[in-house]
């Protein structure tokens, strides 16, 4: 699983042009607490969606439709901005320029081709940057209000091994629609009659053939509404419990509810399902000590640091674990000498594991550069894993913790949603 994941709406501003003809004024569209949707924003948006949905041959819903879907995700993400500045979070440079060169790797290109390929399309380097950034400081609000809220049990993940056991290798995956048709938050019998008919109607259209990702694009109040309610590929196991008990034995193509929720009604299709094979996973134990660069140490110092330890530890007169301990960033592993534990090294981030596959058994690298700051790493061993009750039980954490986080995500928002001072001043387009 990648680590870094960047949503497919920042990519398509690649596509952009922004030598537009001069406007004579912006406006204000929305007021969102204490902060403002403008209309350039608004229009911005559509015009990337309207961009997507020609490449990829995908019809839209009326442009009344699709202003009100923009407008709901801007105001989403204003929130949550605003949350982001409240809490002091931000996005370093170097931060930001390791996840674009992430990125571009994963292109298969240096960044000197990427910012080219980015110039040709159109858009400015920096304009694309700081969309990036938006993205990374979104997706850190998101961890640090929603992780608080997961809790999982031991016999959660014990019943889940159990499970996994009697499920075995034949796995499924499924690549599921979304359409919700949401209630509020304290719906009366009316509001919930409402919705009922709606979701009815809908799955009524659906059945008579409509375009899924049109109808969710119009009409679906969940938060992938924009990517016509694509959810991409889930295990069983990973997507939401409501979900995971209604696709079991189903086909492609089969259109699944109206289902509901605390949120309200919801419609699933099976784009596509596949099946999982078992591969054998060569693990690796490491250690590293992390300096990560801050207002008082700088970038270059935090790497002549590291390359003073590597050179006191080759030369007998440091101890690696010792060094981690008093100096190491990372806390979790500072306490046990840097010692990450026995892992899949794909968990890592791209320049660990590179950094990783390149090392002999007790072979310490040299300082190595990620969004985290400044590693010097160490490879104490090699094997190939098995599947032990405790490979097992981490895995059956982690799919509990993708379909809760999920989960909770989506309720988070709705509260946030709910408890704002919201309100529109404007409609253009209607």
């Amino acid at each position: 699983m990648k680590v870094i994941v960047v949503a497919l709406l920042i990519s398509s501003f690649l596509s952009l042009k922004t030598e537009a003809a001069p406007e004579l004024l912006d406006s204000v569209s929305v007021i969102v607490d204490q902060g403002v949707v403008l209309e350039s924003q608004i229009t911005e948006l559509i015009t990337v969606v309207k961009r997507n949905a020609v490449l990829n041959d995908q019809s839209l819903p009326s442009d009344r439709a699709l202003r009100t879907q923009a407008i709901e995700k801007l105001i989403l993400d204003n929130l949550q901005m605003q949350m982001a500045d409240r809490m002091g979070i931000q996005i370093s440079d170097p931060q930001l320029e390791q996840t674009i060169l992430n990125i571009a790797q994963g292109e298969k290109m240096n960044i000197a081709q990427f910012r080219e390929k980015v110039a040709q399309e159109g858009v400015s380097y920096d304009t694309y940057r700081e969309e990036i950034r938006k993205e990374l400081i979104l997706g850190e609000v998101r961890r640090a209000n929603v992780r608080r809220r997961v809790y999982i049990t031991e016999q959660e993940v014990s019943n889940l091994v159990t499970l996994i056991d009697e499920q075995g290798d034949e796995q499924a995956e499924y690549n599921l629609g979304h359409i919700l048709i949401e209630f509020p938050p304290e719906p009366t019998d009316a509001d919930i009659e409402q919705a009922k008919t709606r979701a009815n109607k809908v799955l009524e259209l659906l059945n008579k053939g409509s375009d899924f990702a049109k109808i969710a694009t119009a009409s679906s109040g969940g938060s992938l509404a924009l990517e016509g309610g694509d959810m991409g590929w889930m295990n069983i196991n990973s997507m939401p419990t409501l979900f995971a008990e209604a696709v079991q034995k189903k086909s492609k193509d089969d259109l699944i509810g109206p289902i509901r929720s605390g949120a309200g009604f919801h419609i699933l299709k099976v784009i596509d399902l596949r099946g999982i094979e078992r591969v054998e996973i060569a693990e690796v134990n490491a250690r590293h000590i992390l300096i990560a660069p801050s207002v008082i140490l700088s970038d270059e110092k935090a790497e002549k640091m590291l390359k003073e330890f590597r050179k006191q530890i080759l030369a007998g007169e440091a101890d690696f674990a010792e060094l981690a301990k008093e100096h190491s960033a990372d806390t979790g592993s500072a306490l046990k000498g840097g010692e990450l534990g026995w892992a899949d090294p794909n968990i890592y981030v791209p320049e660990f594991i590179n950094t990783l596959a390149k090392l002999e058994v007790d072979e310490i690298s040299e300082p190595v550069r990620t969004q985290y700051g400044w590693h010097l790493m160490q490879l104490i061993g090699k094997r190939v894993g098995d599947a032990t009750e405790k490979r097992k039980e981490e895995k059956a954490h982690q799919l509990l913790f993708q379909r809760k986080f999920a989960e909770e995500s989506d309720i988070w928002l709705r509260e946030i949603r709910a408890s704002a001072y919201i309100e529109v001043l404007t409609q253009q387009g209607e």
